[in-house]
């Protein structure tokens, strides 16, 4: 009887090894000098993107936009000019809903961030009418555009501006078009005709304050070694705002002139991307079509489907079912309401005050001892880590409706703004009211391979360590 009190010992024993290794499997290690802001790039092989061809898959390299982003004289004044722009897109995004609502073959391309080109987004190389282009990649937008000559109002870039002249395949798009038709969804102003001939004008303005303004045309692209025939784009000839040295933006949202529904008879509607860290050496991929073996994903894809809202339709909407920190499941009035949509072009991840309120909460519990920063600009959960090469720090996880979650790499989780990580802030930030649609911003997709599926209508999620390779 005696080995009784003893074999309840040892299982208490096992029981709490076990729990403390599930608990330090909720964490994650950041180590604070990789993610350290560096400038590691010299600005020379902005452009040197490679791509190559894999399982009938095109692959495009995708590099961080500080790999060549040149020396920054004041490094905060740069990412506090960076949050500010983040946040005017936001608040631009809510108000296109509140407007909104008041009215009721596979092919891979190399994708970097847009860091290195002083834009907020990432970017990759395409080839139309046979000169390639650097463009921004914005889920948020539907119209692809490009710079054009002559330009009467153009910010710089290095690369030359598309010349629709010297294109053998370009042509103008008339205003009595289908595409001159359907740009009122796509940009939210109507085509309009020129005075002196019948091609097709578009305006887009974005929330920041950028725009572009040209005529409609149409050419041959490539997206790697993929050809396009007739995509219809912008052709840009007053651009202004932060677009920083691309060459134009391209637009994955889901009206009829975006990419992706332009080619949908090739790649079937699906695409996908793994966005990598800032790292210098840090790379990913842009893949178009439905080809799973051209992933490099370390956990089954989970997927969940698009909320359905006529009213909405360019937008990606999740329903948000539930949140997790370091194992810890939260509760939220705002669960299971629908309310999130996923954008590659806004930075920060935005969360209505009650769950960003719980998940502030719930970190600070867990992560404690270390002493506390200033808040920055719209973080406002800030720590002094400069004595630490490396913290433990617990892990975020989303949960969506049906089946999907996605978990937030480590990489993900702080934003370091002083660079001896004496000022190093939690990488969330809340949204003004309740009712307003949370966004996942880009920077907590960082080594996260996304599927989107627009045949389908769903979206799903992977750990994935973003490698051009």
């Amino acid at each position: 009887m005696a080995l009784w009190p003893m074999a309840a010992l040892l299982i208490l024993v096992v029981l709490s090894c076990i729990s403390e290794v599930s608990s330090l499997g909720e964490k994650g290690v950041l180590s604070l000098r990789k993610l350290q802001w560096a400038q590691t790039g010299d600005g020379r092989s902005c452009f040197s993107q490679k791509s190559r061809t894999q399982n009938g898959a095109t692959i495009l390299e995708m590099k961080h936009r500080d790999y060549c982003s040149g020396p920054i004289r004041d490094w905060e004044r740069e990412l506090q000019k960076r949050l500010i722009a983040d946040d005017v897109r936001v608040r631009s995004i809510q108000s296109q809903i509140k407007n909104v609502v008041s009215t009721q073959i596979e092919t891979q391309i190399p994708i970097g961030s847009g860091v290195r080109l002083q834009t907020l987004n990432y970017i990759v190389t395409v080839a139309l009418g046979g000169r390639n282009l650097t463009v921004i990649v914005d889920t948020g937008s539907d119209l692809t555009w490009v710079q054009c000559q002559p330009c009467r109002l153009c910010y710089t870039q290095p690369e030359p501006l598309f010349n629709p002249l010297i294109s053998p395949s370009y042509q103008s798009v008339q205003c009595n078009s289908q595409p001159c038709h359907t740009l009122q969804f796509a940009t939210g102003n109507s085509g309009s005709c020129g005075n002196n001939a019948p091609t097709c004008n578009y305006v887009v303005t974005y929330g920041d304050g950028s725009y572009s303004h040209g005529e409609l045309g149409s050419d041959h692209l490539v997206l790697g070694t993929t050809p396009v025939e007739n995509f219809v784009f912008g052709c840009g000839r007053n651009n202004k705002g932060l677009f920083g040295a691309a060459s134009g933006l391209m637009g994955l949202g889901r009206s009829d002139l975006s990419l992706i529904s332009q080619t949908s008879n090739v790649f079937g509607g699906v695409f996908s991307y793994c966005l990598p860290d800032s790292d210098a050496t840090a790379s990913g991929s842009l893949i178009l079509g439905n080809d799973t073996s051209a992933y490099k994903n370390t956990t089954p894809i989970s997927y969940t489907g698009l909320v359905p809202n006529p009213q909405l339709s360019s937008f990606y909407i999740l329903n948000l079912t539930g949140t997790s920190v370091g194992g810890v499941a939260l509760s939220s009035p705002s669960f299971g309401k629908g309310g999130i949509l996923i954008d590659s072009g806004t930075v920060i991840t935005r969360l209505p005050p009650s769950t960003y309120k719980a998940i502030k909460a719930e970190f600070l519990k867990q992560f404690s001892g270390y002493p506390p920063a200033p808040s920055f600009s719209i973080l406002d959960t800030c720590f002094n880590l400069s004595a630490y090469a490396e913290v433990n720090i617990p892990t975020l996880k989303l949960w969506f409706e049906g089946d999907g979650q996605m978990s937030v790499d480590v990489s993900g989780m702080f934003y370091i703004v002083k660079r001896d990580a004496s000022q190093v802030c939690l990488a969330l930030a809340s949204l003004a009211y309740e009712d307003e649609i949370g966004i996942i911003g880009n920077y907590q997709q960082r080594n996260t391979r996304v599927i989107y599926d627009t045949q389908q209508m769903q979206v799903g999620f992977a750990r994935e360590m973003c490698s051009f390779s």
